[in-house]
């Protein structure tokens, strides 16, 4: 874990988010929390992260989101570096499917 963004108002935030019980709950928080523009920003990074998990190709994926080769290569850097947050996430979610 990043301890530079370890705060107070970073665990408030979080335990927030952690209230949420469903995705029209998450609707009208993020809407009032975000602006438009940084709620499609991150559900883009996560839909590449999604795609090079899947081993598609910078230029598919720039293709198919609009992402940036910029964008691809930090959030690549993060699944390949970071904290393995992508990771953890993507196979609750397989599992969820799995169900």
């Amino acid at each position: 874990m990043n301890n530079k963004i370890k705060t107070e108002s970073t665990d408030k935030l979080f335990d927030a988010i952690l209230t949420l019980k469903n995705k029209e709950e998450c609707y009208s928080f993020f809407e009032d929390l975000c602006t438009v523009n940084e709620i499609i920003s991150l559900s883009q990074r996560f839909a590449v992260a999604q795609m090079l998990k899947e081993k598609k190709t910078y230029l598919d994926i720039a293709e198919k989101t609009g992402a940036s080769t910029a964008t691809i290569s930090r959030v690549n850097r993060s699944l390949i570096y970071g904290c393995d947050g992508y990771d953890m996430v993507f196979k609750r979610m397989n599992k969820e499917n799995d169900k």
